[in-house]
């Protein structure tokens, strides 16, 4: 039996010293109480609440130790303001950043995702104490809704539409007539993917898991690396979303940015305002949909070495990942069927009914129906192939061989899910946003709030989590500052701390290999995790470095 490499056998006893560091913190860590405070959506037709001297949870409004709250959450009424959801939130001091920091590690020591984040997972659990690691952690986790969803769509209907579109041959055809009248190399191949990112705009999972499924054979085919390919899907996904919010953000994000005396956000139309009106200072999100543009005309300066040699293997090589890389989709894609030719139609059609039911849904209901979509397109591919002749034995082959396809992912992204709620529990990102405090100078405020977000997001691999923790807490913070300096344009001054904590969040999302948007990248593109968090991250830095710059100097002129 081979003995293991040094490099196994350092990282193996580093996995068992940050666990037993873990244990020791869970045994003699303190936790203490605060209040997380967040507007009710619409609130202003709603019955009064009970007022704030009332409410159980408000006398930890100044912090409270080792007891438990009576209860969760209440809703109150300050004043004739709108209703408020306060809810108890708890942190352990540094020790809450523990579990992210051990997943982070692992990631890079092991390069592999489902280790990294197993550790993560158990290191929660130590400082948790709460030993079943299984019964107490990952089995709440994925009976959670978020895990439900990530069951039925990104294992269901994601494996199940690609492995569909990869047995009738659609995605080729589609690559043969994307081709055959707009491509004409490597740069027009990735001008491709950035367009398609553009216009789907719905951010998130569903950009990333569409465009990477649409672009990839396209890019394959051009010797486009699968770094390229994962940066571009990347970066066109959340940026995007936030740039042009026609969909569920701005309405999320609405809900935690009310600020007491600040009349432009008392109202939720003056809030969902508010967000459109700070849209041009969204520098980090400008910044990086531009830098994916540049990347397609080979006109970007700001990549590593690494990204530099992925760029020439691919393109003198055709080897469209490193030696050592390990995709995440890892099966093979299935042979079409015989004497069965597919038509371009036969992914156009399924990807139209996609977008347009994610887009009708949200104007219609007020959120995409993003299952409805995927289900509906899975649906209309199945039966599009059985009128055009494949036999249902074939079709349901496809099926199969797609679902294999992604089972892999399937599981990071379900511990992904797993470590985030840890990492909620646990008040890692209530720690570090206490950590800033109030004693920062005006022009440093707003890029500190985004290295904040930034490191929160990373930790816990989401954005929307990240607003929750990050939006109620600093934007007071902000307006404070802005009034105790005397500034002339203090609501400017707080839509610059309002787009560096947004776009901080966007940007930790975006680098942190324990991402769903990461991940999905990866698994859509083909690309291994770790490669390409390592190839985007130069960029991304450059982009984030930038945007501090700009937000740095409007706030010497607020």
């Amino acid at each position: 039996m081979p003995a293991p490499s040094l490099r196994t056998a350092l990282g193996l006893a580093l996995f068992a010293a940050l666990l037993l560091l873990a244990f020791i913190g869970g045994r003699t860590a303190t936790r203490t109480w605060s209040i997380e405070r967040a507007v009710v959506p619409g609130s202003a037709e709603e019955p009064p609440g009970i007022r704030p001297a009332d409410s159980r949870l408000w006398p930890l409004r100044h912090g409270a130790t080792s007891t438990q709250p009576p209860v969760e959450s209440e809703t109150v009424r300050t004043d004739a303001g709108p209703l408020e959801t306060l809810t108890a939130v708890s942190q352990i001091g540094p020790w809450g950043i523990l579990p992210a920091a051990v997943a982070i590690v692992l990631c890079f020591v092991f390069r592999e995702p489902v280790v990294a984040l197993a550790g993560g997972v158990m290191a929660g659990g130590l400082v948790l104490q709460r030993y079943d690691i299984a019964g107490d952690l990952l089995v709440p986790a994925i009976g959670t809704p978020t895990g439900a969803t990530i069951l039925v769509l990104y294992l269901w209907f994601l494996g199940g539409l690609s492995g569909i579109w990869e047995k009738t041959g659609a995605t080729r055809a589609f690559a043969e007539f994307v081709t055959a009248r707009f491509v004409r190399g490597p740069r027009t191949a990735r001008l491709t993917a950035w367009i398609l990112g553009v216009l789907f705009f719905q951010g998130g999972t569903l950009s990333t898991v569409l465009v990477g499924t649409a672009v990839r054979p396209v890019a394959d085919r051009q010797r486009i690396s699968h770094e390229e390919t994962s940066y571009i899907v990347d970066s066109t996904a959340s940026p995007i979303a936030v740039l042009l919010p026609f969909n569920a953000w701005p309405i999320y994000v609405q809900s935690l940015i009310f600020v007491l005396g600040v009349p432009l956000l008392a109202t939720e139309a003056g809030r969902i305002g508010f967000f459109f009106s700070s849209i041009p200072l969204f520098f980090y999100a400008w910044l990086a949909v531009g830098f994916t543009l540049l990347l397609c005309f080979d006109k970007l300066p700001f990549i590593s070495p690494a990204f530099r040699r992925a760029i020439a293997r691919a393109r003198t090589t055709g080897e469209l990942d490193a030696p050592a890389a390990e995709p995440l989709n890892r099966a093979a894609p299935p042979e079409s069927a015989s004497a069965y030719h597919a038509s371009p139609w036969e992914f156009f059609v399924p990807l139209l009914v996609l977008v347009g039911l994610s887009i009708g849904t949200f104007f219609a209901l007020g959120t995409p129906k993003v299952l409805w979509a995927f289900g509906a397109a899975l649906l209309t591919a199945l039966l599009t192939s059985l009128v055009r002749g494949m036999r249902l034995r074939d079709a349901m082959d496809g099926v199969s061989t797609g679902l294999q396809g992604v089972v892999y992912g399937s599981v990071v992204l379900l511990l992904a899910v797993a470590i985030g709620s840890v990492a909620r529990e646990t008040g890692g990102a209530v720690f570090l946003a206490d950590l800033l405090g109030d004693s920062l100078p005006v022009w440093l405020l707003p890029p500190a709030l985004f290295v904040l977000a930034a490191v929160i997001a990373f930790s816990t691999g989401t954005s929307w989590g990240t607003f929750a923790v990050t939006l109620p807490l600093c934007l007071p913070l902000v307006w404070k500052m802005g009034a105790e300096a005397g500034l002339d344009h203090p609501v400017f001054y707080l839509q610059l701390g309002f787009a560096a904590a947004l776009n901080g969040s966007i940007f930790g999302d975006q680098c942190s290999p324990i991402s769903d948007t990461t991940v999905l990248s990866c698994v859509s593109t083909g690309c291994d995790l770790m490669d390409h968090v390592r190839t985007q991250l130069v960029p991304c830095l450059f982009a984030g470095a930038f945007a501090c710059v700009g937000w740095m100097v409007l706030a010497c002129f607020a």
